[in-house]
């Protein structure tokens, strides 16, 4: 893979690669944490003023969550084309996909003008969302692992987790600059400006994938028909047990960048304080899950991700209390050390899925695992939990227990995936490769 190349190393330039695989993400991850944002906050209002407040809420969460149902498609469809034509291609797609789909959200009638139709395109915008970010995780994360130096790949595969967090930052920011500008008043004119504001800011993006040089060399293995089935028929066992990481983890990420969002507001918080919790908590992930990545890099993958799973569950029945203080220092408090304990796995993730693949099916099989196992979490976590509150009568109790047996899948599906920080990715792909049954050519 090339990149900006260091001239003594002849390595990739780190500053090159996070820009395009952190910033590349930021981007784009951005417009995904804005429907969320609006999800929890203005659609309730603008899409679904038939119902309830608590039930619009349900269902505006319901229509988040149809997105994560095309993320799969999308991860095994840009896999496929990035594990047999190259990565850069596939980035600037899923880039384009999901800018164009936030500027149309952005510009959607609503409810009131549009009747039932207002929804269903809402919907079907999701859908496009979801299918691009799909692809997009894999790819920008491999991008950083593949261009890593010796030892360092946990550290620059964490650049693709940081960019979710900066795009986390970017989105609660926004928001909550609206928020402010609009006297609280989202659900007029006001949200549609962060969407506008995401489609154009993907052009950004698109300058960093689009420069040269930024191809990879071509695949030794790009024979391989169907990398995908390689995959599932070569490394089973690693497909099922990165797919309950990635449901664990992304079920616990959309619980705390949208369920938390609206639990806040049902407290009494206004809508500009719950995204300032929002953008404490992305700032957090930001700042640690680079920390944790290096450190798995030194001691490796599984311990980290252990211990920052348990240390996170504990912490699930101390947060919901602590914020039903209503005190605005000790809430933003407990949401900034949710956060850091979520870079515990959110940093060493992309590198800990990417080295269960060789590289011949690193995309396909990385992006499949993570992407099913993000369908099945986080397209249920925000409807599941809110529907936990209801039946509890608010009590938020049983959605601590809920997040705590999450992340006790992420803890024991880490404990069953080999250790692999300490090998290189040629030992990974040689070893692979030498002991894999021959497979269709064509």
């Amino acid at each position: 893979m090339a990149t900006e190349i260091d001239r003594k190393s002849g390595s990739p330039s780190a500053l090159r690669t996070f820009f395009v695989s952190g910033m590349g993400t930021a981007l784009e991850f951005y417009d995904f944490v804005i429907y969320g944002t609006a999800a929890a906050l203005v659609f309730p209002k603008v899409f679904f003023p038939q119902m309830d407040p608590l039930t619009a809420t349900l269902v505006a969460f319901g229509a988040f969550g149809a997105g994560f149902f095309a993320r799969p498609l999308g991860g095994m469809v840009f896999g496929h084309y990035g594990d047999k034509l190259g990565r850069q291609k596939m980035l600037v797609i899923t880039l384009l996909l999901m800018g164009l789909s936030t500027l149309l959200i952005g510009c959607l009638p609503g409810y009131a003008t549009l009747g039932a139709g207002a929804p269903v395109l809402l919907v079907l915008l999701r859908l496009v969302q979801g299918f691009a970010a799909g692809g997009e995780w894999g790819g920008a994360a491999l991008f950083g692992i593949e261009s890593a130096p010796p030892g360092r790949r946990g550290l620059w595969g964490s650049f693709t987790s940081m960019g979710i967090g900066i795009g986390g930052i970017l989105g609660a920011g926004v928001f909550a600059i609206v928020s402010v500008a609009s006297h609280d008043d989202l659900a007029g004119f006001a949200w549609r400006i962060p969407f506008w504001l995401g489609g154009v800011l993907v052009l950004i993006g698109l300058y960093a994938r689009l420069q040269k040089p930024l191809e990879q060399p071509a695949e030794p293995h790009a024979h391989v028909r169907m990398p995908l089935l390689e995959a599932l028929r070569a490394r089973p066992r690693a497909m099922l047990l990165c797919t309950g990481i990635a449901f664990g983890y992304v079920t616990i990420a959309y619980i705390g960048s949208t369920f938390f969002l609206s639990y806040a507001t049902q407290l009494g918080y206004g809508s500009t304080d719950a995204l300032v919790f929002d953008l404490s908590l992305s700032i957090a992930i930001v700042i640690t899950a680079p920390l944790f990545a290096l450190l798995s890099d030194r001691i490796g993958r599984r311990q980290v991700m252990i211990l920052g799973a348990l240390i996170m569950a504990l912490g699930f029945f101390a947060f919901f209390p602590l914020v039903g203080l209503k005190s605005l220092l000790i809430s933003t408090a407990a949401y900034i050390a949710i956060g850091a304990f979520m870079g515990a796995t959110q940093g060493p993730i992309p590198a800990f899925l990417a080295e269960q693949f060789p590289r011949h099916m690193r995309y396909s099989g990385m992006s499949a695992a993570y992407q099913i196992g993000a369908a099945l979490g986080g397209g249920t976590a925000s409807s599941a939990a809110t529907a936990i509150l209801i039946a509890n009568n608010h009590n938020a109790f049983g959605v601590a227990v809920y997040g705590a047996v999450a992340l006790g899948i992420v803890a024991l599906c880490s404990f069953l995936l080999k250790e692999t920080a300490h090998l290189s990715l040629a030992q990974i792909d040689e070893v692979e490769w030498a002991q894999a049954v021959p497979v269709a050519t064509g």
